[in-house]
């Protein structure tokens, strides 16, 4: 046994000499008093990372001996920066590495330089990130090269597909081996880490904070603010509600056309269904959906909504159809059906629960499964696959272990 420096609390702790870094650090003063608080980074700059990382933010923020630090990288400029302000939440550092057309060289090589300079004049114990975007990715990768230890929120989801999604697949692929605690929201994501050669004891099964999110604003029951929604639905009962979203990038060519050519379909042979689309602000997105449905008088084109309008949209739906893989998992804690328009999901719990459907981007696929859905219209069954409302405790629970500041056993989510 050797004495090295952690770089998670910048004091001594014990390893093996086998090149591994321990968590068990010498870091109290008699009394078993933490020596420094622990800086903590969350790295995000996109709308589902805020959503999913605002619960884990807000609850380790309660807890004193953390320091929290929040970096958004404005990979979603309009879109993070509104949720943000939405959940009460204020960057420390803002990237602002948004530009028009970006390609992907572009900008992961601008993030991590962004990185780079925040790190060198701030330098963090532990960096956070989630799920799988560009910005989660850097955040991982900018870690790893200043020898900072760094937490995957939504750890272990594959398609087992490299480039699809794409470039989301690769991206967590590489967290998973850059990343020193992996918070797998599944027993099955659990599996997928084991797989890779992960080791067991740095894996959690905590349950998918968006359910965190998705309850906390349930119990607000808030109105419709969009003006659309709040005119077209109400409170109105026994509407026939399809909510769709698309953004995917291996999409962008074809498959969203086919999609809109199915909704098109749909809203002519069902005259009493509404469709409410709100548009990704990604103008690839918007050139192709908007020429081909807003004339068709059933369908609703919205700008991005807030997140309590979606939560409620979506509450209220009767079916959903997307190509996201966040809104999956809201749609099963409300037991909504959902017709994923992607040919793999990382997310098989949803379609193993009974309440998902892979179709692709198939017009023919999609426009008769949802008029079969729509007429069967069986009573609605939630199922808690993905979460029960508690996986930011758990984090925060994980992490307070690491330091020695809880000794209470750690009780893992399990689905039902």
């Amino acid at each position: 046994m050797v004495l090295t420096l952690c770089s998670f609390c910048s004091f001594f702790l014990l390893s093996s000499g086998d090149g591994g870094r321990a968590w068990e650090c010498l870091i109290y003063q008699k009394g078993k008093k933490l020596l420094k608080k622990v800086k903590t980074f969350f790295v995000l700059g996109t709308r589902p990372e805020v959503i999913k990382l605002a619960p884990v933010i807000s609850s380790l923020s309660r807890e004193k001996e953390f320091e929290i630090k929040i970096v958004n990288t404005g990979q979603h400029r309009d879109m993070a920066g509104y949720f943000l302000q939405l959940f009460g939440l204020s960057p420390h550092y803002d990237l602002d590495v948004m530009a028009a057309k970006q390609s992907l060289f572009y900008l992961t090589s601008r993030i991590i330089k962004g990185l780079e300079g925040v790190f060198s004049q701030d330098r963090p114990d532990l960096v956070v990130v989630q799920g799988d975007t560009t910005s989660a990715f850097c955040g991982a990768l900018a870690a790893f090269y200043d020898k900072i230890n760094c937490a995957h929120v939504e750890a272990g989801l594959r398609t087992r597909e490299k480039y699809s999604p794409f470039p989301e697949e690769m991206n967590r692929v590489l967290i998973s081996n850059l990343a020193d605690l992996h918070f797998a929201p599944t027993p099955h994501s659990r599996k997928n880490l084991l797989k890779e050669g992960i080791e067991e004891e740095k894996i959690y099964v905590t349950g998918n904070t968006i359910v965190d999110a998705l309850f906390q604003v349930l119990e607000k029951n808030l109105p419709f603010q969009n003006e659309i929604l709040l005119r077209e639905i109400g409170e109105e009962e026994n509407l026939k509600i399809i909510t769709v979203t698309a953004h995917r990038r291996e999409n962008w060519e074809v498959g969203i056309e086919e999609v809109a050519k199915a909704l098109r379909t749909l809203g002519e042979r069902l005259p009493e269904i509404k469709i409410f689309f709100p548009l990704h602000p990604n103008p690839v997105v918007r050139d192709k959906i908007i020429p081909l449905l807003s004339t068709t008088s059933q369908v609703f084109l919205l700008e991005p909504l807030n997140y309590f309008d979606f939560v409620k949209l979506l509450s209220r739906s009767t079916l959903l159809i997307s190509d996201s893989g966040g809104v999956q998992e809201e749609a099963s804690a409300l037991g909504v059906p959902v017709l994923i328009t992607r040919d793999f999901t990382e997310r098989p719990e949803v379609i193993e629960a009974g309440l998902g459907y892979l179709v692709g981007c198939n017009q023919n696929e999609i426009v008769s499964l949802a008029t079969k859905l729509l007429e069967e219209r069986e009573e609605r069954k939630s199922r808690l696959v993905f979460g029960d409302g508690q996986a930011s405790s758990r984090i925060v629970q994980i992490l307070r272990r690491f330091l020695k500041l809880d000794f209470s056993p750690f009780e893992e989510f399990t689905p039902r």
